[in-house]
């Protein structure tokens, strides 16, 4: 049982803002069980490391499995697309009597789990047949029960498997119980092979219909040879208004009128006293059916109730496998990595990629530049330049740790990450309308709840704090609140454009690439005849967004101003610009000196 129960390692808005909420939504899960699961997913907490590692095998070998055999993960999707949610049916069996359609859908469901087990089990059979050196058909063409073999057996042929802790157990003998022909059809009824006294029953019924057919066709016969009146198969006869017997066939004790209209009446053959007679005996047979065909539905109620325990248990199993089948599904179409779970409080990754920004830009025909970060108790400040994906960062950083902690695969080449007790990201411009607060007053009640609900082992990330309100003051607040992050032991990350944040002893400063290293004589003639919706994109492609760590005089790279020349700001403006910068500098020299 995983620690925490009913802790929260992040609010919605983390959640929404790292893309966990964006993954989940992604996952391919359809059938009721597999919808419950999602719903009640909760995260892994320091203390959980060895289950967490364990479901992350788990989903491993589902990765491997699926790589192996992709036909037979059809045939699982083809099973979960069919399966109902039979789990109320079975809770309340045990003390009330099903009806025959709730029956059906508990044998629906058992049909189900036997097509699942039996994909389980022909694994099993390749599995061990590989190891005897014997394997000639494909899983699916074999039938044969497995010889006896352990699982560490079975691991040890190198065999890709469904983990075992998604077996079904057995219901093989319930199936038999609710379909006493065992033809394994999707249907249900009370067959006659539940009671022999039901069985006697409905064939007397049958002889019964059988002499009232052979009566009225008798009486049809009579009619057609004595009177010249020829009744349809099913014993009635349509006669025109007009027709010149009509007088003739109403006067027919035989026949009675049933129907009519303004162009003709309906007659139909009257029961005789015979048939009368026939058919009060019928109706007693019909009580007596009834009444047998209840008493099989209680029985067959008290024996679903039997395996109530071991129904809903497969039910839970089924969920949890559907939904690790769909985080392996979704490791495998996003190429995501089995990131290593460590005891340290620490995130490390190589080659990170947002999965939101990385759809986007692939829908757009662009590739996404993976980015690299180290982390650990302390601050860390990312700077750069701007349009040089600095939260894009931040927010890969979160979600490569959220993501881990709820048991998913991740988007990096590699990861290495220690589990956190409380997550919470800040975004700047989180404008609360309803509540009639600016993007500051905002940004300071979600740093008010940082600073309230944060604990040993927190995952800090803030993005441009105090961007809204004026420079000193902002500067000033981002500064108090690095010295407040870095004496707790936290992982914060920060990013800022302000030069200063990152001096403080103990603070790593990583900072974009950004425009560094590109030639800036050949983006501009690039971009000189590029049209103006086109420019931005031109920038983007030369944007270097990956990381590197800096000392603590490194200065934040000035690309805005190249960016502004180059998407079509006066050179006069520019150069204003210039004048001020080297001025301030000029100043903070002279103030320090």
């Amino acid at each position: 049982m995983q620690n925490g129960a009913n802790k929260r390692l992040a609010n919605l808005k983390t959640k929404a803002e790292t893309g966990l909420d964006y993954v989940m939504l992604k996952l391919d899960v359809i059938s009721p069980f597999g919808k419950k699961k999602l719903k009640e997913m909760r995260p892994f907490y320091p203390g959980d490391e060895q289950l967490l590692n364990e479901e992350l095998d788990r989903i491993q070998d589902i990765v491997d499995f699926i790589k192996a055999y992709p036909k037979l993960k059809d045939k699982i999707q083809e099973i979960y697309m069919e399966l109902k949610d039979s789990s109320g049916t079975i809770e309340r069996c045990e003390n009330s009597v099903l009806s025959v359609v709730e029956i059906f859908e508990v044998k629906s469901l058992l049909l189900q789990m036997r097509r699942l087990l039996k994909i389980i089990k022909e694994r099993e059979i390749v599995a061990y047949k590989s190891a005897c050196g014997c394997v000639s058909q494909s899983a699916e063409e074999r039938e044969e029960e497995p010889a006896e073999m352990s699982r560490a057996d079975i691991r040890a042929t190198k065999e890709v498997h469904i983990p075992e802790k998604y077996f079904l157990e057995d219901t093989e003998a319930l199936l038999d119980i609710l379909d006493p022909r065992k033809d394994r059809m999707n249907t249900f009824y009370i067959y006659d092979e539940f009671s022999e006294e039901l069985a006697n029953y409905r064939k007397e019924k049958r002889e019964l219909e059988l002499e009232i057919r052979r009566v009225q066709k008798k009486s049809r016969e009579d009619l057609r040879r004595e009177h010249g009146v020829q009744l349809t198969p099913k014993f009635d006869i349509v006669v025109a208004r007009s027709h010149p017997d009509l007088e003739k066939i109403k006067g027919l004790k035989e026949l009675e009128e049933v129907d009519q209209d303004y162009m003709s009446l309906t007659f139909k053959l009257r029961p005789s006293e015979d048939v009368f007679k026939i058919t009060q005996s019928m109706e007693e047979l019909n009580d007596k059916i009834e009444a047998e065909e209840e008493r099989i539905a209680e029985i067959l109620s008290k024996k679903i109730g039997e395996y109530r325990s071991v129904l809903l248990k497969n039910c839970d199993i089924m969920g949890e496998f559907e939904l690790a089948m769909a985080k392996g599904l979704f490791a495998i179409k996003r190429k995501l990595v089995r990131p290593e779970i460590v005891s340290e409080h620490v995130i490390e990754f190589e080659d990170g990629r947002n999965l939101q920004v990385e759809e986007i830009l692939k829908n757009k025909g662009k590739e996404y530049c993976p980015v690299s970060i180290s982390l650990k108790d302390g601050v860390t400040c990312i700077t750069g330049a701007n349009m040089g994906g600095k939260t894009i960062s931040l927010k890969l950083s979160g979600q490569i740790a959220i993501l881990s902690q709820y048991g998913f695969f991740v988007p990096a080449k590699r990861a290495k990450v220690g589990l956190s007790n409380y997550m919470q990201m800040l975004i700047g411009d989180s404008q609360s309308v309803e509540r009639g607060l600016s993007s500051f007053g905002s940004e300071m009640e979600e740093l008010k709840e940082i600073f309230d609900h944060s604990k040993d082992r927190s995952l800090i990330l803030i993005d441009e704090i105090a961007s809204g309100t004026n420079p000193i003051e902002g500067l000033a607040l981002t500064k108090s609140v690095v010295d407040y992050l870095i004496t707790k032991p936290y992982i914060s990350l920060i990013t800022t454009h302000f030069e200063t944040v990152s001096e403080r002893e103990g603070v790593i400063n990583m900072q974009v690439r950004g425009l560094a290293d590109v030639d800036f004589d050949l983006l501009d003639r690039e971009i000189k005849y590029a049209k103006r919706k086109d420019r931005i994109n031109i920038i983007s492609k030369y944007m270097d967004y990956r990381l590197f760590e800096v000392g603590k005089n490194g200065s934040v790279p000035k690309d805005a101003l190249n960016i502004a020349k180059m998407l079509g700001i006066s050179t006069e403006i520019i150069e204003g610009a210039k004048k001020y910068i080297n001025k301030e500098k000029k100043d903070e020299k002279q103030t320090k000196s």
